[in-house]
């Protein structure tokens, strides 16, 4: 703020009105009020203070939600410099005017910003300007609206908010000589004795329009004092007023029902009382809340995205994230980064997701989301910094507690009407949707309601020869596959040690098996063309590592993806590189046990994971095809689940689809009777080419679960049908 001169006398508060500017009797007029809040990028006392967060919400948030909720606003308008200023502004409901460098100085006043943004504001002057800072946490939108009224009624023509002050004022003289302000050692009226004094909040100035633009600043003509709650006068200049702020705001703020679309939850703390029983040999336990597991169901079946990120690894995590079929992130350091790419990954509003926390490891989290929500038992920083504090304590009930408080609309169930026909009444069916999230691989995304990804598997079917490798490329693009996959090995790491030197029969001559490998390996220069050719048809290329030195050959071309073999299910070392790739996974379970892939997924994450169900016989045959586990799978694991078949015909392909497969691999050739392990269980063009027209016509045919009557039904409807229902 800058000081004025020469001040106009001050009006008592609640004065009453003269006659002027007041609207003429009859209905009452609305005011028109817009709120302009100065909010320059630079300050002195804390960096980025504009930003900086109070309960859960940044200081410009909330001063926002103060001006939209009091009576007689008509818009709020953030003047500022700073582009992630301005981006808070806009996702609070705010608009934006770009603040000019010379009026955003430590010089320069803050009249001088409002009257820039009322230059710059559409249409005409607005009845009522005013001036709000949002280095005041706590803004009280009643007494607000109050002042706008008293400005709109002609009461005043300068309304600012002040707190009653009870103080005795002090002056230090020259020498350091203190002086007694309106009373002395023999005059200290008591307090119920004393005139009432107010002190200038700084939290808003209330202006008519046309008066603030003749003087050029805040106080004129009839100056008013709207007196506000002496606990709400708090202006935030030091990192100290910050942190009074945040730990006054669970007592001042009122409560908020949560307005989620996605929960995260931290583990240790939160599912559990944060104790674990350790036996004699070193196994850990910890109890859990079952409330909490049927609150988690109702969210879940809602089809709210759901998330448990934990630093700790451990198997009681990934076994209750199974048991209650949520997503699970283990081991992270960063939980700000992983969660930032789960939302974006998302494409979700930040804004509207949630975090329980417990310890200060989850304030960095805390600063990603719009909600952050602390347990009962948390950490004090952790209260202070949370938007929502719980009643009930970590495992004891607490996410039960957050869950019953959502309301109807954050549950994004489905419902259903069936169409109206002539005498007929509509019904509502409510339908909870299950299904996993679609996963990004490239421009593709692969998922429930997702055209079927069907990947041409060449693996080592090239025999060796890039020639044969582009020609299989041009089968798959021509059939409309979108993406081809091969096999990468190092071989002397990945072949096992029996089978180096065991003899084999090749067309290249004999050789021992590990000489073998080698030779239809295809190196960098190889890799080179198959990635020009693939773009050049438009396929995505991947392959399957099979040893860490080839997860790191694939990332030199950054491949979309990674594939996970079924023989390498149980390697934790593979896993893990590829899991540090940050790139989506498919893994595929043949010769797998559950409690083999449990394992697995719990290194990769089900985050960017693609589950493909597989049984490793060559060629399959149909009673080891075992479809139904796609379902298992589905449920188990709450991620997309495909198939990858070693079949020699496409009934089970396309029975795999019909049961809900979001992805189809398959083996092609270009000719079934070359020389090699794989040829003969894999598809050629033809075969290839009529899998994915049957692909797309089964997914027309499975339509959506929706019971009507369609239109090619009229005609036999009208012909045949003799009574009408």
């Amino acid at each position: 703020m800058s000081p004025t001169s020469n001040p106009a006398p001050l009006a008592t508060p609640g004065a009453p009105a003269t006659p002027g500017h007041s609207a003429d009797a009859g209905a009452p007029v609305t005011p028109t009020a817009l709120v302009v809040i100065p909010a320059r990028g630079g300050s002195k006392g804390i960096t980025a203070k504009n930003l900086r967060r109070v309960a859960g919400r940044t200081l410009l948030t909330r001063a926002i939600d103060s001006a939209r909720a009091a009576p007689g606003v008509s818009g709020v308008v953030v003047s500022t410099d700073h582009d992630d200023i301005a981006a808070e502004a806009r996702a609070a409901g705010a608009s934006v005017i770009g603040r000019p460098a010379d009026l955003a100085g430590d010089q320069a006043s803050s009249e001088s910003a409002v009257l820039h943004a009322l230059d710059h504001s559409p249409g005409p002057d607005p009845e009522i300007t005013v001036l709000m800072q949002c280095t005041s946490p706590f803004i009280p939108a009643e007494e607000l609206g109050e002042a706008i009224r008293r400005v709109h009624d002609d009461e005043a023509d300068s309304v600012l908010a002040a707190a009653l002050d009870h103080g005795f004022l002090w002056a230090r003289q020259a020498g350091g000589q203190a002086l007694a302000i309106g009373h002395s050692a023999d005059f200290r009226p008591r307090r119920q004795d004393r005139e009432p004094q107010f002190r200038e909040t700084g939290a808003f100035y209330v202006m008519r329009t046309s008066g603030f633009r003749r003087h050029g600043h805040r106080f004129f003509d009839r100056i008013a004092l709207q007196p506000v709650p002496e606990e709400l006068a708090l202006e935030i200049d030091t990192p100290a007023d910050l942190e009074l702020a945040r730990a006054m705001a669970p007592l001042i703020d009122q409560p908020e029902r949560p307005d989620i679309d996605a929960l995260v939850t931290d583990f240790d703390g939160v599912h559990t009382d944060d104790c674990a029983w350790i036996d004699h040999e070193g196994d850990e336990r910890v109890r859990v809340h079952r409330g909490d597991g049927l609150g988690i169901a109702r969210l879940r079946d809602s089809g709210m995205p759901l998330l448990i990120l934990s630093k700790e690894r451990h198997p009681v995590v990934s076994a209750r994230a199974r048991k209650l079929r949520v997503e699970v992130r283990q081991g992270i350091d960063n939980k700000a980064e992983v969660l930032r790419g789960w939302i974006e990954d998302r494409q979700l509003d930040p804004r509207r997701v949630g975090y329980i926390g417990n310890d200060v490891n989850d304030l960095e989290a805390f600063d990603v989301v719009g909600w952050p929500i602390a347990v009962a038992d948390a950490h004090p920083e952790v209260k202070s910094a949370a938007r929502l504090v719980l009643q009930r304590d970590g495992g004891q009930g607490a996410i039960r507690e957050l869950c019953d408080q959502l309301s109807p609309e954050n549950l994004t169930t489905t419902t259903l009407r069936a169409p109206t026909t002539q005498g007929a009444t509509m019904t509502a069916v409510t339908q909870t949707q299950t299904t996993a999230r679609p996963v990004a691989i490239g421009e593709h995304q692969v998922g429930p309601d997702q055209p079927v990804y069907v990947i041409g598997e060449i693996g080592i079917n090239h025999n060796g020869d890039v020639e044969n490798a582009k020609k299989l490329i041009d089968v798959a693009a021509e059939a409309g596959a979108q993406a081809v996959k091969f096999q990468k090995r190092t071989p002397e790491i990945s072949t096992p040690e029996a089978q180096k030197s065991q003899i084999r029969q090749t067309p290249w001559g004999e050789m021992t098996y590990l000489d073998y490998k080698y030779k239809v390996e295809f190196e960098k220069e190889e890799y080179n063309e198959i990635a020009r050719y693939s773009a050049e048809k438009g396929l995505q290329w991947f392959a399957s590592p099979w040893d860490v030195p080839s997860v790191e050959f694939l990332e030199s071309f950054d491949v979309v993806t990674h594939k996970v073999a079924s023989a390498s299910v149980t390697d934790i070392e593979l896993l893990s590189a590829l899991r540090d790739t940050n790139k989506p996974i498919i893994l595929s379970t043949g010769m797998s046990t559950l409690p083999q892939i449990d394992k697995a997924v719990e290194i990769l994450g089900t985050d960017k994971l693609v589950i493909l169900h597989a049984t490793s016989t060559y060629p399959l045959p149909a009673e080891e095809a075992n479809l139904r586990t796609i379902n298992t799978l589905q449920q188990r694991y709450g991620v997309p689940v495909g198939y990858s078949g070693h079949e020699t015909g496409l009934q089970i392909s396309l029975a795999a689809v019909a049961l809900g497969a979001v992805a189809v691999e398959r083996h092609i050739t270009l000719d079934r009777a070359m020389w090699g392990s794989d040829h003969g269980a894999s598809l050629e063009p033809r075969g290839l080419t009529t899998l994915i027209r049957d692909i797309r016509i089964l997914e027309d045919a499975l339509g959506d679960g929706e019971k009507r009557v369609f239109p090619g039904e009229e005609a036999p409807l009208s012909r045949l049908r003799r009574v009408n229902a």
